[in-house]
């Protein structure tokens, strides 16, 4: 399923002193249950389109696969809201250590929360790429440029993955993370390498996003939302540049900024 995922509802508008009838485009909300072997492994609250790299991206985010080729088969039944995962390897890993807590050290300095899962896969950055802060400006007009579903329902999140010269595949959601997972899917599917990358989003950058950019391996994160207190310290630990409030003209650089570079 890929596409613009809407419906068109009648609603009542107040525009100009009046109230009128008008047709409107909605976001879909859908849930998504993950079988994976024939167990139950999850259920996501999405926007139906993408669902392939969806689940295959939130699969690798959780360390249940590493690459596209760990899956078998993959079914989805867009009608029920299933989607069926035969993983070629064979079993699960160890179910006691989903959603558990895991408390790290930051080189002494600080400690920090990931559950176990994301400390097993998000990966420290080193190097990285540089990026003109023109080009920041840039990409994340082109992104808003291409977030037609979101002109349409003002309800989704937009996410892309970039090179300082341009976007190379952008996809929306509901669920912000869910963007990002569909990103991580699609480079899983077409084994696009995402160390050379960027990631420009429009959502708020929350540790969860931020360790999602991490278990993709990119270095540099352009946001024209806030970030959290959380989501810095780890990016700090972790190497990641975090630009924030990217609008307009202006934006914010919160940690790493030796990657941003002016002109």
């Amino acid at each position: 399923m890929s596409g613009f995922a809407a419906k068109r509802r009648l609603i009542v508008k107040y525009r100009d002193g009046r109230l009128v009838e008008e047709e409107d485009e909605i976001a879909l909300e859908f849930p998504l249950t993950i079988m994976v072997n024939g167990e139950e492994f999850a259920t996501i609250v999405c926007t139906p389109a993408h669902l392939d790299e969806l689940v295959s991206g939130f699969l690798a985010a959780e360390g249940v696969i590493r690459t596209y080729s760990d899956i078998k088969a993959m079914t989805i039944d867009g009608e029920r809201g299933f989607a069926y995962v035969e993983l070629a390897a064979g079993g699960l890993p160890a179910k006691q250590f989903y959603a558990k807590r895991f408390i790290g050290s930051c080189c002494g300095k600080s400690r920090q929360f990931y559950f176990y899962n994301d400390m097993k896969t998000a990966k420290t950055i080193v190097g990285g790429i540089t990026v003109k802060a023109d080009d920041c400006i840039r990409l994340m007009e082109a992104l808003h440029d291409q977030s037609t579903d979101f002109a349409a329902t003002g309800g989704l999140h937009n996410a892309a993955l970039a090179t300082p010269n341009g976007i190379v595949v952008a996809r929306s959601d509901i669920g912000r993370h869910n963007a990002l997972d569909k990103l991580y899917g699609y480079c899983l599917r077409h084994q696009v390498a995402m160390k050379d990358k960027l990631i420009v989003f429009s959502g708020r950058v929350s540790s969860e996003v931020l360790l999602k950019a991490a278990k993709m391996g990119v270095s540099v994160l352009l946001s024209k939302s806030a970030p959290t207190t959380l989501a810095l310290d780890l990016a700090d630990e972790l190497g990641i540049t975090v630009v924030g409030f990217l609008r307009g003209q202006a934006f914010n650089v919160y940690t790493h900024e030796n990657r941003i570079i002016s002109g």
